[in-house]
């Protein structure tokens, strides 16, 4: 399933691929794509693509910023990120700096459905028992992104994420597939 939806997305979607690529170069400089080092299934790491949504040296003033997290325990958000390009807030808004992630699911570092990978700064803050949504794949949305995206609480997001693993099934990945179109195009992100 992972496999044969990620390509027809891809297939359909190249042209506005496209489209976003062009606009991300000529609003900033730097790379179209923001490849991030992510911990996967059993904590590997893999690289993660998106389209970079922020300045091209924003990794480096994270560290500057971390008094102004908005999220409890390792997670880091800051609702006004001054890091954030214009062209970056549409593109996140709804979640089109993700679709990149298409490559990530064909090269089977991710799949469609399950847990959103961590960058490796927030893995490392990690208590020990969260490390058990390192069980699986990491997904492209999941649980957490379509019934509590407003709550920025890690706590509740862990909670989803193992509940999710825990009660892992097809049916469940199709309709958490279906609620992320509408909550998609609702611009939730």
């Amino acid at each position: 399933m992972d496999i044969v939806l990620s390509t027809i997305v891809l297939v359909l979607l190249w042209p506005l691929m496209l489209a976003i690529a062009i606009v991300i170069r000529l609003e900033s400089p730097g790379p179209v794509i923001y490849p991030s080092l992510r911990a996967g299934k059993k904590g590997r790491r893999f690289v993660c693509y998106k389209f970079r949504t922020m300045v091209s040296d924003a990794d480096e003033l994270k560290d500057n910023l971390r008094r102004l997290n908005q999220r409890r325990g390792p997670f880091f958000k800051i609702a006004d990120d001054p890091r954030v390009t214009r062209l970056g807030r549409f593109l996140r808004k709804y979640s089109l700096d993700e679709l990149p992630q298409f490559w990530n699911v064909l090269k089977g570092d991710m799949s469609l459905v399950g847990p959103r990978p961590h960058p490796l700064d927030d893995v490392e803050r990690y208590s020990p028992w969260h490390h058990g949504r390192l069980d699986v794949k990491p997904g492209l949305t999941g649980l957490w992104q379509v019934t509590a995206r407003a709550d920025p609480s890690f706590e509740t997001c862990m909670v989803l994420d193992l509940g999710y693993i825990r009660s892992w099934s097809l049916l469940l990945d199709c309709r958490i597939l279906m609620r992320t179109i509408p909550a998609v195009l609702a611009g939730e992100g």
